[in-house]
């Protein structure tokens, strides 16, 4: 292997919410990553290894690692050259002819479409996702591209520079929490002191978070488009966030979690929101996020759900282990 985290390799994947001739191609941003056998690289992708996204602007838009990738048959439409045969001519938004062929340079208003069986592929990255919009620019994050010029979808990247230049950015968490999803992690820093994590898992990919899937499907049936600590969101912003530490138990409890808006649900993981454990129940915001009004003015209000027993209990639980000895720290 490349050696860029512990044999694991880190990737750069382009995201897009569609084309008109692949409908099915829109990804769910945080949570699912589409592709297909026509994508170079695409044999490479591992569960286990870093990826970073960005989208067709060049901002970054998050960090994470791939848990799992399902793949089933389908069909692609591919667009051609008119006059070589060659794919993916350029499509220009401003000048016209609208197409052009990056190979013969032939112009074009449409390309020639053709229908091709293909592999698709679902890579699931949600459990350790942070989202970085915009911290890195494309002329940030391009010298961390191994293939210099490349142009495909998924492509290398260079795990300890573009950490370093994550951290020196203030993105640390977020790179501990990629680190954190890798087993037998000993990653070198971009500094060159290693970084030991011990957990409770020896296998040689990342413990997989199966039925994933199912939990936040039952979990959204349940509580509907709502996050449980800000109220109405659309669903592709919401992630089934576990009341408890999956990575120790390993299970999905069927009501062991509730709906949370991306952010919130990485801020209860960091043990920055909290509810507290007698009625009326509330949400209990740490003093660190003090200066951001958006979540401050959280601090004493009722959650925007109605809560199971079950639910209650393993609440409770997060706040005895994060809160008991520091609930009178706020205010």
């Amino acid at each position: 292997m490349n050696g860029n985290a512990n044999g694991r390799t880190a990737w750069l994947l382009m995201t897009d919410e569609g084309d008109n001739e692949n409908p099915w191609y829109g990804d769910q941003l945080g949570v699912e990553y589409l592709y297909d056998s026509k994508v170079q690289n695409h044999q490479r992708l591992s569960r286990g290894d870093p990826i970073a996204l960005w989208d067709r602007t060049g901002l970054l838009l998050g960090i994470s690692v791939v848990e799992d990738i399902d793949s089933w048959p389908g069909t692609k439409t591919l667009r051609r050259c008119r006059e070589c045969g060659a794919t993916r001519p350029s499509e220009r938004s401003t000048m016209h002819p609208r197409f052009r062929c990056s190979r013969c340079r032939a112009e074009f208003d449409t390309p020639r479409l053709e229908k091709t069986d293909v592999t698709m592929f679902t890579a699931r990255y949600d459990a350790a996702w942070t989202s970085l919009d915009g911290v890195l620019s494309k002329a940030e994050i391009r010298p961390f591209i191994k293939a210099q010029g490349s142009f495909n979808s998924i492509r290398e990247l260079d795990w300890h520079a573009f950490q370093q230049a994550l951290a020196d950015k203030g993105a640390g968490r977020a790179i501990q929490r990629v680190i954190a999803r890798v087993p037998d992690l000993s990653w070198p820093t971009a500094n060159g002191p290693r970084i030991e994590l011990a957990h409770g898992f020896n296998q040689s990919v990342v413990r997989v978070r199966r039925g994933q899937r199912q939990f936040r499907e039952q979990i959204l049936a349940a509580q509907g488009s709502n996050c449980a600590f800000t109220g109405a969101a659309p669903a592709r912003v919401l992630e089934a966030g576990h009341l408890y530490r999956y990575a120790q138990l390993g299970k999905h409890y069927e009501h062991g979690g509730l709906m949370l808006r991306r952010d919130v649900h990485r801020l209860f993981d960091d043990e920055l929101l909290a509810v507290t454990p007698t009625l009326p129940y509330r949400i209990d915001v740490a003093p660190d996020l003090a200066d951001y009004p958006q979540y401050d003015r959280l601090h004493g209000e009722p959650l925007m759900t109605q809560l199971r027993a079950e639910q209650v209990e393993w609440l409770d639980k997060h706040w005895y282990e994060h809160r008991d000895n520091a609930q009178e720290a706020h205010r």
